[in-house]
């Protein structure tokens, strides 16, 4: 899958790919040819992705090839085990969730997984969550809660399943409620938005101690498509939308919704799995060194301040 505002890129690589092969067919060594063009790509890269809109981000937030939560634990974790199943009515796939070890260190990771192949889609609802997996989640966190070790969630998903089973089956009380628990856990939460945050569907895991979101990760209240839809009654006005929204991680930094940016590779995370699951691996670690300092007490209204401060102002001039 490539970008439009890929498409010097592409030229390169092409050009990258025909001389290795032109090199293996003939014998020829063009390496120093080869290795120009490659940082030339690579410029290229960092500087088109330096200078992305809103909108792009949301594109590059959605790439097919970006890690996902499976492939962050394959990557930074060990004697991973998954656990299944609300304990209340069924597993839900959309969401992932069980400990294992980093560098030794025990943690719970719970995070939502969508599918690559269209088998895999449907079998994670494209990341989208039924209660049943807002519960499995919380069952984890307790259970977490229970043996004092530290959460790490990892935020991906369109928004929660809209569909009317999952209203039945109370969706919007489990994430209210996954909310209000999440608020007054007695560990150290993490939280990383990987891919796409939408909506209540990303708020279910993400009421944590620190918030850090990838460099082309968006996070909103609803899709720029949704938004413009209802605001301006035109779904083509979506990459308006995704400005006015202030969506990209840049953004909500500097409105302190977001403790901090995760560098990605040159390209994009879906570019490099194990350069930006090592990135991750390092915050995590340093984070629950630092939080581990803190007295329960103080960490959990910490948290809850953190989350009261969001929204407020200074003036009527908005």
């Amino acid at each position: 899958m490539n970008f439009e505002f890929e498409k010097e890129i592409v030229e390169l690589e092409n050009k990258i790919v025909e001389m290795k092969k032109f090199s293996e067919e003939k014998g020829i060594d063009l390496s120093g040819e080869i290795s120009r063009f490659v940082a030339e790509r690579d410029e290229k890269l960092k500087e088109i992705y330096k200078n992305l809109s809103s909108w792009d981000k949301v594109f590059v937030s959605r790439h097919p090839e970006r890690p996902y939560t499976l492939d962050y634990i394959e990557n930074i974790a060990t004697d991973f085990i998954e656990l299944h199943g609300d304990r209340l009515f069924k597993d839900d796939p959309a969401i992932v969730g069980g400990f294992c070890k980093i560098d030794g260190k025990k943690v719970l990771i719970v995070g939502h997984q969508k599918g690559r192949t269209t088998e895999e889609k449907i079998y994670r609802n494209f990341g989208m969550a039924n209660p049943e997996g807002y519960r499995k989640a919380l069952r984890l966190f307790k259970m977490a809660e229970r043996f004092s070790i530290p959460i790490v969630t990892f935020i991906d998903t369109p928004g929660a399943y809209p569909g009317i089973e999952a209203e039945e089956h109370g969706q919007g009380e489990a994430i209210a409620r996954n909310l209000m628990e999440m608020s007054g856990l007695k560990v150290p939460v993490i939280s990383f938005v990987i891919g796409e945050g939408g909506s209540g569907g990303a708020l279910g895991l993400g009421v944590s101690d620190r918030i850090y979101m990838l460099e082309n990760s968006v996070y909103s209240v609803i899709s720029p498509e949704g938004c413009a839809a209802i605001l301006y009654k035109d779904a083509s006005r979506a990459e308006e939308a995704a400005e006015n929204l202030k969506i990209t991680a840049q953004s909500l930094y500097k409105l302190g919704v977001i403790d901090g940016i995760v560098e990605e590779p040159a390209g994009g995370a879906h570019r490099d799995h194990k350069c930006i699951a090592l990135n991750l691996k390092n915050i995590i670690l340093s984070s629950f060194s630092e939080l581990e300092k803190i007295s329960v007490e103080e960490l959990v209204e910490n948290r809850y301040n953190k989350f009261r401060k969001m929204g407020s102002f200074i003036g009527t001039d908005i």
